[in-house]
């Protein structure tokens, strides 16, 4: 069968500050999606958050970009965030930058991944969720798992993946698409996708039959509302097994915790550190920045799952190098490479100690 896959979330209020998610609002949540489901508008559900951000897993039959999926999302963000109100929560309703839903969520503020496909005789699927960083974040973690052998072994020996994927990568800034196809693109491609803050990879395919393997979101809520007012916290949705890199493929870039752009008002680097679902509670100079991964089987559309694939041991190293990277970092203060260049500062002052001091420059 034919199912579309969607990841919708939002930043409808933090508790405490920044640090998590109230349990009422993924009541909330669940609430509308069971009436959702019984209305048979979508086929199955399952709420998730990582950190402050509510994330809506649904799987249906209408399509990606559906007026009436999106619109479903919006409405649970606008009851989640009144009851967040209530609550006298951090940030209510940061994520929502419009005051009414408009036909696409896209735009709005929350963030989206959906992918369209015929569901295999097994479908594995797993959802990558980050907090306290950017759409970018997941450039590094895609290129390794459908474009370095060095870590997909099956690039190189699984005869349905040594045809290679096709990247399709956004320039954020002038909101135009460019493809490469690996291995023969893979030095042009790198030169843009290393600035994770301007080229994003948005989805990726397998070369040979025009597959979905991968789509993230890429919404900048800085693009959206004309000024910085956050860091984006990124969906990816990643196909796994028979054609697609093994499960294990896909998880194992998260083992190196790379450096991303977030944390403390969005405004500085840190490491990403993979976490199970219950230590997804950035609360150390509010990070540093989080992912978790919930891996599910799809049955005729049914969510069996999920599975919290970062709680293992075996990432146990990362996070004790993410924890070390950190300390290093922190002793930076208010200096860069902690603290981000200037262009992508977000709660800064820059603009208002430039005009008071701009009597005091001196020409040379």
């Amino acid at each position: 069968m034919k199912v579309t896959l969607s990841v919708i979330k939002a930043d409808i209020g933090g508790y405490v500050g920044h640090s998590g998610m109230h349990p009422r609002l993924m009541e909330v949540a669940e609430e509308e999606l069971k009436k959702a489901q019984d209305n048979g508008k979508i086929i199955d559900f399952h709420v998730l958050r990582v950190g402050d951000d509510l994330q809506l897993v649904m799987t249906h039959q209408k399509g990606v970009d559906s007026e009436e999926i999106h619109g479903l999302a919006w409405n649970i963000f606008e009851k989640c965030t009144e009851e967040a109100k209530k609550l006298k929560l951090y940030g209510a309703g940061q994520d929502l930058l419009q005051d009414a839903f408009s036909g696409n969520i896209k735009g709005l503020g929350p963030g989206v991944a959906e992918m369209e496909f015929e569901e295999r005789p097994s479908e594995p699927i797993i959802i990558f969720m980050a907090d306290k960083t950017s759409p970018g974040a997941w450039n590094l973690p895609l290129y390794r798992i459908f474009g370095d052998p060095f870590n997909t072994a099956g690039l190189v020996i699984d005869p349905k993946m040594h045809g290679g994927f096709k990247f399709s990568v956004l320039d954020v800034y002038e909101n135009r698409l460019v493809e490469f196809n690996l291995p023969e693109d893979t030095y042009d491609m790198l030169v843009l996708i290393g600035a994770m803050e301007h080229y994003i990879i948005k989805e990726v395919y397998r070369r040979d039959n025009g597959e979905i393997a991968a789509v993230s979101s890429t919404q900048k809520l800085s693009m959206m509302a004309g000024r910085y007012i956050g860091k984006d916290d990124p969906v990816l949705i990643v196909r796994a097994q028979s054609g697609f890199p093994a499960v294990g493929e896909i998880l194992e870039p998260f083992a190196f915790p790379h450096l991303v752009s977030g944390w403390m008002r969005g405004s500085h680097t840190g490491p990403m550190m993979p976490v199970a679902f219950h230590e997804a509670n950035p609360a150390r100079f509010d990070g540093p920045p989080r992912v978790i991964a919930a891996g599910f089987q799809l049955a005729e559309g049914k969510l069996i799952g999920p599975r919290d694939m970062f709680d293992d041991p075996s990432f146990d190293e990362a996070r004790k190098t993410a924890n070390v990277i950190s300390d290093y970092l922190r002793r930076h203060g208010p200096f860069e490479p902690h603290r981000l260049h200037l262009k992508e500062m977000e709660y800064t002052t820059l603009p208002e100690v430039l005009e008071k001091l701009k009597n005091r420059f001196k020409e040379l």
